[in-house]
């Protein structure tokens, strides 16, 4: 398959492996790819070197792997004087700019100076061996999670918090909203949709409900962290929020430390948000993501008065396309879709997979003839992708879309169900087309 743009949004740098990993190789590069990630490997001990420069270029979506028993075996062709080199030495040889992920059998795992040596040198996780090529997939994955910390991560205060600057936590990409009524916090959370809600003792000491109203509602978000925030140290209080649905106590005494607690548990936020809301394959919102974000543009539209567009995609024949080429290929073009569909999204918009080979778009501040445009000029991106089959074989896919416009539809289901129903109806006249063909 040719293309201009990389089919893989992330990279993985197998740096040194031993011989069993070359066995299994190929069924790495199957589960990795399904992940949204590509590996390179350097198999043999002479291209370590070249290892180190590929690090040295590497781009930021790069993870770095290495097998502590192979770069043991390196020692002998690292060496340039008479002497064995030692491990550190080796460790000591990798660009210091990076964070690497060390494998190691269970008896260097035993050896606590061992670990204390990787994770003081640019260690960013250690794993044991053996593990099953699933699972370290799986690991790598969240590892790449971790290291996109960029969303915004809001969080609703009630009460005073002195030593709280606003303007530092939005650095770390948190944003601080202040509320002063308990009474009304539950109103506040369900318009906002916070993922962290900070109440001060004080606060809770005079609606010590607040805690049980914000965690016993249905519609709850399961990520969503309720804290108590105390000035002093209160074992009988802490205990009593916690009993009342309360996730976690913080103190207020020292202000970067709460900064510093604050941040951590944004960052654990957004990995836990990243392994509910997206989809593994693709790195796009599911179901769920989309729902949660999809709602919140509308509820903005409702307040605003402004129009938004839903748009639902399918490719076209994809059962004949897994037939024909395999399941393998079949998630290629899948994910070669959700690529163009996202280089053709705006700041604000949403892109969902919504399930198999469905996708769904939405464009606020879009009329429908503007919905219809934008997705159609994504229909006729895809369709010029060539696709090689096979050696010298080349073929090119196409999807069917249906739009559907707020306020004409009011509700995230009404839209989605709408412009299904508009897919269906675009499939049913040809496929290859988006409708109601508005021009």
């Amino acid at each position: 398959m040719t293309s201009e743009s990389p089919l893989y949004k992330n990279h993985v740098l197998w740096l040194s492996h031993n011989f069993f990993i070359k066995d299994n190789r190929r069924e790495l590069l199957l589960h990795a790819h399904k992940y949204d990630f590509d590996i390179a490997f350097f198999s043999e001990v002479r291209d370590f070197v070249e290892a180190v420069q590929a690090v040295e270029n590497a781009r930021n979506d790069t993870l770095f792997v290495i097998d502590l028993d192979a770069l043991h075996n390196m020692q002998a062709a690292m060496q340039d004087r008479r002497k064995l080199m030692m491990l550190g030495e080796l460790l000591e040889c990798l660009p210091a700019g990076q964070q690497y992920v060390y494998l190691q059998s269970a008896r260097q795992g035993g050896r606590f100076l061992l670990q204390q040596k990787l994770v003081d040198t640019n260690c960013l996780a250690y794993a044991e061996k053996p593990i099953g090529n699933d699972m370290l997939v799986d690991k790598l994955f969240n590892l790449f999670a971790q290291k996109k910390r960029g969303d915004l991560v809001r969080l609703i205060a009630l009460g005073d918090t002195p030593g709280l600057v606003d303007a530092e936590l939005l650095e770390h990409q948190i944003e601080v909203v202040r509320h002063a009524d308990a009474q009304t916090l539950h109103l506040r959370v369900k318009d906002l949709q916070p993922d962290i809600v900070l109440v001060t003792d004080t606060e809770y000491e005079r609606t010590e409900a607040v805690g049980r109203v914000l965690k016993k509602n249905m519609e709850a978000d399961p990520v969503r962290e309720v804290t108590l925030l105390q000035r002093h140290a209160d074992p009988l209080l802490a205990r009593s929020a916690l009993a009342g649905g309360f996730d976690a106590v913080m103190l207020a005494a020292d202000a970067g430390l709460l900064v510093s607690q604050l941040v951590n548990r944004a960052d654990k936020i957004r990995i836990n948000r990243d392994l509910i809301s997206k989809d593994r394959a693709t790195g796009l919102l599911n179901k769920v993501g989309l729902q949660k974000k999809a709602q919140e543009l509308i509820r903005n539209a409702t307040r605003d008065e402004w129009p938004l567009v839903f748009g639902v995609v399918d490719i076209d024949k994809f059962k004949t396309i897994n037939d024909t080429y395999g399941h393998y290929f079949g998630d290629i073009v899948i994910k070669r879709l959700s690529l163009t569909l996202a280089s053709h999204l705006r700041d604000g918009e949403l892109l969902s997979r919504f399930g198999g080979e469905e996708f769904v778009v939405v464009f606020p501040h879009a009329t429908l003839a503007e919905g219809w445009r934008r997705l159609d000029a994504m229909r006729q991106a895809f369709c010029a992708i060539p696709f090689e089959v096979k050696p010298g074989e080349v073929r090119h896919f196409s999807f069917s879309g249906g739009v559907a416009a707020f306020p004409e539809y009011r509700t995230e289901n009404a839209l989605f169900l709408r412009a299904d129903a508009m897919l269906y109806e675009a499939k049913e006249g040809g496929r290859n087309r988006i409708c109601p063909a508005t021009k």
